[in-house]
């Protein structure tokens, strides 16, 4: 694969004690130059990794950097073709010498013990959790977590059919009990509904949020609601001629811990402990 690019780029790194390095990268499609105002920035032994990276990484897109100092070609990195020798100093299949002075200029300006310039391995992502397919994991390796203690964001969010642009449907964060209605007093309060339509109020014990009617009846995806409904996430609570969905995060909605079953359907999940006051009911 072969890659192609046009670079007029300037550039200005930080050492930890000692001046910074500066650079400009030039050229066209697969041939680029790097002029460096120090031979040695990135001729020392902790930067060799990294270079040795960037150059198998350009060989393999077909492209070439010469790095020169003054016209003084140090090295050339990618695509290039390497003297047994020279892979034997490198350690590199992609990074070509340039020549006795070049590497005698950098071999010199090394020895005077300046840090690295290139960034190090604590600037990289974190590795990939291990196991990779915790599905296959019999173990569970974290301890258990509970999701007695609520949260989760509960919310109502009003659904209107038009909007402006720019604007944003309603919301409603739930408390342990929000009104529902017309009234003055109601936490939600909807034009055409009666004085206190319907009451959503948060059971404690179950920790779930249920909503009862009251003056005015209300449906639950269309079934209507004659005592008390438990409310899951993505529920659509129909109140006269309005409809709230509710939402709350997953973690919290479905009582496992660790936010669900470790690894999909087929992961081990280890219960979480009863809730307090519901001793025996398994959860």
């Amino acid at each position: 694969m072969a890659t192609y690019v046009d670079a007029d780029l300037r550039f200005e790194l930080d050492r930890p004690g000692s001046e910074p390095v500066r650079g400009h990268l030039t050229g066209s499609r697969n041939r680029l130059v790097l002029e460096v105002d120090d031979p040695g920035a990135f001729a020392g032994p902790q930067d060799a990794p990294v270079v040795r990276s960037v150059a198998a990484v350009l060989a393999s897109r077909g492209m070439t950097v010469e790095v020169r100092h003054d016209d003084l070609l140090l090295i050339t990195l990618g695509r290039v073709r390497v003297p047994w020798w020279q892979r034997r100093v490198t350690g590199s299949r992609h990074i070509r010498l340039g020549g006795l002075r070049g590497a005698w200029t950098a071999a010199r300006s090394r020895t005077r013990g300046v840090g690295p310039a290139l960034p190090t391995s604590d600037l990289l992502p974190p590795l990939t959790l291990w196991p990779i397919a915790p599905t296959f994991a019999r173990r569970d390796r974290r301890p258990k977590t509970t999701t007695h203690g609520g949260g989760g964001a509960p919310r109502l969010v009003l659904e209107k059919e038009h909007l402006w642009a720019g604007e944003r449907m309603p919301i409603y964060w739930l408390d342990d009990e929000t009104t529902i209605g017309s009234g003055p007093t109601c936490d939600v309060r909807l034009p055409g509904l009666a004085h206190l339509h319907a009451v959503v109020r948060h059971d404690p014990d179950d920790d779930e949020y249920v909503v009862e009617p009251r003056d005015g009846g209300a449906r639950v995806h269309g079934a209507a609601v004659g005592g008390r409904v438990v409310l899951r996430t993505g529920a659509r609570l129909e109140v006269g001629d309005h409809v709230l969905a509710y939402f709350r995060e997953e973690f919290a909605d479905h009582g496992r811990p660790h936010g669900g079953r470790l690894g999909g359907e087929l992961g081990t999940q280890l219960p979480q402990e009863p809730r307090p006051g519901r001793q025996g009911r398994d959860w």
